[in-house]
């Protein structure tokens, strides 16, 4: 039996322990809201990523009986063996089982009497379980529970026929521990226990319970987890091949698949927190997330899209650039966690470079905000600025510009020798080259898909919406005018030059014909080519370039000073001017010939009523004549009439007609109409320009009482005549 001073040591180092325990529990963070099993969102998992499969512990034990039944005193000490499994799934839970031997001598040596008589060893096996919690990779404590069988030897009892006296025991303890583990291979450990003891014979001297405090050395089998040699490799990567990639479709790559891997888990246990990333050194800011997966399961097979997240260097190689790019995995199994990685070589193009197996790829290269395409675009504009035609259509009359703008600083169509758009087209896996709309205006040639996306960023810079239209080995440019498709006269007389798409009016231009072909034929040649194919629709395609933007993305550009020279704007005047002209020629003659067929009123007031609006006024007049001369006394073309003398400055002939057109109305009574009030408010407008202001602020005040609204457009005829006179000086 201890000494009282042993027993009060070895109190104080079991409070020790308990207390560097404790404190050691103290330090862990706070758990995360979030947890994935038995895995917390901040941390590692001590219990899983240091398991141990299988551990063999040898112990010491000083026992005290709690309640003694004999006067001598004894020296229990006890020595076993465990052998200790671990859970995989619940790894705090561990069972064992146990040999051992338990040696009962006096407490004093030598002594004769009950006490030697009594004294004996019990050989004994048990089997319990554990729950250890570890709190560090160095600390950790728990408690355990287990019952056994004993064989009792009293070798100095009486005994017959010369046997020794034995005793089959019952046995049972409940302890706990704490254990410092001085490698992940070795630990050191403290074991009180509570034991109870209880004889199958008669020999029921020892019964009972009795206090046991135990040191131990345990040795567990496996790697350390934290040992390079530990790696985990529990993945098993699929075939990983990369197509060519493309500068040019930096954007695309970020949100759509680069290519698709296989992974397997190889393990028999599942893997958790799988995450896949991509990443190119030099060319990405960090690595690209492929996918993140909750679990995969033993044996299990997952399909992986791998994305690119390229940074704006790729736009700054030339040519190709053969790269090694790398594929990491992350993961955890059984509380360790893994990296396992992947070198996959490919081909990276410049800019200029792609595949037609898309076509809308196209919208790559329609650069709209390039500040060299977007000055000159201004300088074109600019330079027709004088002769724009205000009836006409303003994107149509844009369109024409820029036609002619490109056709003065010399661009011309030049098929590209290397890799013609026709046999790239047909072969998606042919690398053709498509030159940036900047290149191609400072080179001044380009094969079609050049000069369609040059004229279209053009057009996009000034807000024009374009399309590209493709057919079988060519691909031409479109854009929209904005026009209701019913009014398409006022595009073009010939329906079939415009393309009604979703009710909007779009010019379809074959812009390989700069340089060598006016805008109307290449207008004419666009429409031919598309109306071509109006019974088989599958060979052609019309992309709206915003609606393919987003998509495909323009690419980046590093913006530099072309040094181009931008031609003469009285040339580009010129031919922009010529070429208005033949156009509202074509649509005035179309109204004239419908009006001779007709040969009626109201065909030569609509005529009239076009040539007003494209600034015919001559034309006008005669036109409103004729309605006149088959009926003096219609009404539309009398006041049209008098409006086309008041836009001309004849404003006495202005006033006349209005007066007879005042007093039709008011012979009919029809003074409540809103046409009357304009009539009234022409009156004041003619009045005022003779400068009579009186009877101009009459027509005024009539005016007020039949529209105020209108008469606040033209606030200025209620003024007086001196006001109105400095005003005009």
């Amino acid at each position: 039996m201890l000494p009282s001073r042993s027993i009060s040591h070895l109190i104080f180092i079991s409070l020790f322990i308990a207390g560097s325990v404790f404190l050691s529990a103290q330090d862990q963070p706070e758990p995360n809201a979030e947890t994935t099993g038995a895995v917390r969102s901040y941390g590692i998992n001590y219990n899983e990523k240091y398991r141990s499969p299988i551990a063999v512990d040898v112990e010491y034990q000083s026992i005290r009986p709690m309640s003694i039944s004999y006067d001598e005193e004894y020296r229990i000490n006890d020595f076993n063996l465990r052998g200790i499994y671990s859970f995989k799934f619940m790894p705090q839970l561990q069972p064992y089982a146990g040999l051992g031997i338990q040696l009962v001598a006096p407490l004093k040596a030598g002594d004769t009497g009950d006490a030697e008589k009594f004294s004996h060893n019990i050989f004994y096996g048990v089997f319990g379980a554990s729950y250890i919690h570890k709190f560090s990779k160095q600390l950790e404590a728990g408690g355990d529970l287990y019952l056994g069988l004993g064989q009792a030897l009293y070798p100095n009892i009486d005994t017959l026929y010369n046997e020794t006296r034995g005793a089959m025991e019952f046995l049972a303890g409940i302890g706990g521990s704490a254990a410092f583990n001085i490698s992940y291979n070795f630990s050191l450990n403290f074991h009180p226990t509570l034991r109870y003891r209880r004889s199958f014979s008669t020999l029921e001297r020892f019964n009972g319970f009795s206090f046991g405090l135990g040191f131990g050395v345990a040795y567990r089998t496996g790697t350390d987890p934290d040992d390079p040699k530990a790696e985990i490799k529990s993945i098993r990567f699929g075939e990983f091949d990369l197509p060519p990639m493309f500068a040019s479709m930096q954007s695309y790559y970020s949100s759509n698949p680069i290519g698709t891997i296989e992974l397997t888990n190889t393990e028999k246990f599942p893997i958790h927190d799988v995450n896949i990333n991509f990443m190119q050194a030099g060319f990405m800011d960090a690595p690209t997330k492929a996918d993140s997966i909750a679990e995969i399961g033993p044996g299990e097979s997952v399909d992986v899209d791998i994305y690119a997240a390229y940074n704006q260097e790729v736009f700054s190689i030339e040519g190709i650039s053969p790269l090694t790019a790398e594929l990491s995995i992350d993961y955890s199994a059984r509380g360790n966690t893994g990296r396992q990685m992947m070198t996959v070589s490919y081909d990276l193009h410049d800019k200029e470079s792609l595949t037609w197996d898309d076509d809308r790829k196209m919208a790559a290269y329609i650069t709209p905000s390039d500040s060299a395409l977007r000055n000159y675009a201004s300088f074109v504009r600019q330079s027709a600025r004088d002769v724009v035609n205000p009836g006409l259509n303003e994107s149509l009359q844009v369109g024409l510009q820029m036609f002619y703008g490109l056709t003065e600083v010399g661009c011309i169509y030049q098929k590209d020798p290397t890799s013609p758009f026709d046999a790239a087209q047909e072969n998606p896996f042919v690398i053709d080259k498509v030159s940036l709309p900047r290149n191609t205006l400072k080179r001044g040639t380009g094969d079609c898909d050049d000069l369609t996306a040059l004229y279209c960023s053009l057009l996009e810079s000034v807000g024009i919406e374009t399309a590209f239209i493709t057919t079988p080995g060519h691909i031409y440019a479109a854009f929209n005018t904005k026009e209701e498709a019913r009014n398409y006269q006022q595009i073009h007389p010939d329906k079939t030059r415009t393309l009604n798409i979703e009710g909007e009016l779009w010019v379809p231009v074959e812009i390989t014909l700069i340089g060598t072909s006016g805008f109307e034929q290449a207008w004419e040649v666009g429409a031919d080519e598309f109306n071509k194919y109006e019974n088989e629709t599958e060979k052609r395609g019309l992309y709206r370039t915003r609606d393919a933007q987003q998509v495909f993305r323009p690419v980046g550009l590093k913006e530099t000073d072309l040094g181009l020279q931008y031609g003469e704007k009285a040339s580009i005047a010129r031919a922009v001017d010529q070429a208005t002209g033949q156009l509202v020629n074509k649509i005035i003659a179309y109204y004239d010939q419908q009006a001779r067929e007709k040969d009626s009123k109201s065909g030569y007031n609509r005529l009239g009523t076009i040539c007003t609006q494209f600034g015919e006024y001559n034309r006008a007049e005669q036109a409103f004549n004729y309605a006149l001369a088959l009926d003096r006394n219609y009404l539309p073309s009398k006041v049209n009439l008098a409006n086309i003398m008041f836009l001309k400055g004849q404003y006495q002939n202005a006033l006349r007609l209005y007066h007879n057109v005042e007093q039709d109305y008011l012979s009919r009574s029809r003074t409540s109409s809103a046409a009357y009030a304009r009539v009234v408010l022409n009156l004041s407008r003619c009045y005022y320009e003779l400068q009579n202001f009186d009877k101009s602020a009459d027509y005024a005040n009539q005016l007020k009482e039949l529209d105020p609204g209108l008469l606040r457009q033209y606030s200025y005829l209620t003024e007086d005549g001196a006001g109105a006179s400095a005003a005009e000086g």
